[in-house]
């Protein structure tokens, strides 16, 4: 590919982060908004540089400038948005999480490997290098025997619940939840360095009728378990720890954001930190738009046979816990 031409679909906070970004990546830049506001997408194309603002999402599909989407909706949206772009011919990419259901993303995973089309699931810790650096320090600690995550952050979102209030991150009817957002990297954590557990429970926090505000989720693997704690309702200092028969890696920042990587043995112990800047989204968008750019196909399809098992596993653990969506 030799620009991306990006049409954004959504203009919330994480929008903005990404857009931030493209405005300094070579090769890659905003030609469309869509948003059901003109006034918040006129606001956000002025804003990043374009002048294209659509109410209809059909009349974004069929812009032939735009070659690549950024799905930012609302969750339960993704998987439709992503299936109408893919079918018009674009790249996707498309925000965490990537869909509510496996067997959603299968058929998107398949429909983009039929088209030849990118699909990318834009999980920033995929694209972190301190996260290539947890890998190959892994096997440093020898045999894992117990892993332990927390993201917890507290959502101003959540003070309109307790007003009384159903905000749409909270709301089971657009997909809404803790395990689905804060603690989606926690999962997504484990399964891209282990694979998928055998077995995953949830033990979530609700407020009313409202899906989890916090939990944990725990993940039993050959020889080990995990713990994945996630909250919207409080604040802690996030980390993530694997622990090993030879030694553990601390990971300070939380499994999102990863911002520094200790690996203590009882021979040794060293700090990484490969990530000079801050913000997680410019390691994203510089490094996906680096797969894109040099049609690096087979990394891009590898990143979705991690994502398809990451949505199995939320999945079935929160169904299990009774928290349903539309469509369940």
């Amino acid at each position: 590919m030799e620009e991306i031409r990006l049409g954004t679909i959504g203009s919330g906070t994480i929008v903005h982060s990404i857009l931030d970004n493209v405005k300094i990546t070579d090769g890659i830049r905003l030609a469309a908004v869509y948003s059901r506001s003109e006034e918040k997408g006129r606001a956000l194309a002025e804003e990043y540089g374009t002048d294209k603002v659509y109410t209809d999402l059909d009349e974004l599909m069929k812009d032939e400038e735009v070659n690549t989407v950024y799905v930012a909706s609302p969750n339960l949206l993704h998987y439709e948005q992503t299936k109408k772009a893919l079918l018009a011919g674009k790249h996707v990419i498309c925000e965490k999480p990537f869909c509510t259901r496996a067997e959603q993303a299968r058929e998107l995973a398949a429909l983009a490997r039929e088209k030849g089309l990118f699909l990318v699931d834009a999980v920033p810790t995929a694209f972190l290098p301190n996260f290539e650096v947890v890998k190959k320090e892994l096997p440093k600690v020898g045999k894992v025997k117990l892993v332990l995550g927390n993201f917890s952050q507290y959502s101003s979102r959540y003070d309109q619940v307790l007003q009384g209030e159903v905000p749409n991150v909270f709301n089971p009817r657009y997909a809404g939840g803790c395990l689905m957002d804060i603690n989606f990297y926690n999962v997504y954590f484990n399964v891209a360095l282990f694979g998928k557990p055998k077995e995953a429970i949830y033990f979530p926090n609700r407020y009313g009728e409202l899906a989890d505000t916090s939990g944990i989720l725990l993940l039993q693997y050959e020889g080990f378990v995990s713990e994945a704690a996630g909250a919207k309702d409080t604040w802690g200092v996030n980390s993530f720890q694997i622990e090993g028969e030879k030694g553990y890696i601390y990971v300070k920042g939380g499994s999102n954001r990863v911002t520094e990587v200790q690996v203590v043995t009882k021979d040794s112990e060293e700090s990484f930190n490969l990530q000079e800047k801050p913000d997680p989204w410019f390691y994203e968008v510089q490094n996906l738009a680096g797969l894109l750019l040099n049609d690096d196909y087979d990394a891009v399809y590898q990143g979705l046979d991690v994502m398809e098992n990451v949505i199995e596993v939320i999945e079935n653990a929160r169904k299990k816990a009774g928290i349903l969506f539309p469509g369940d």
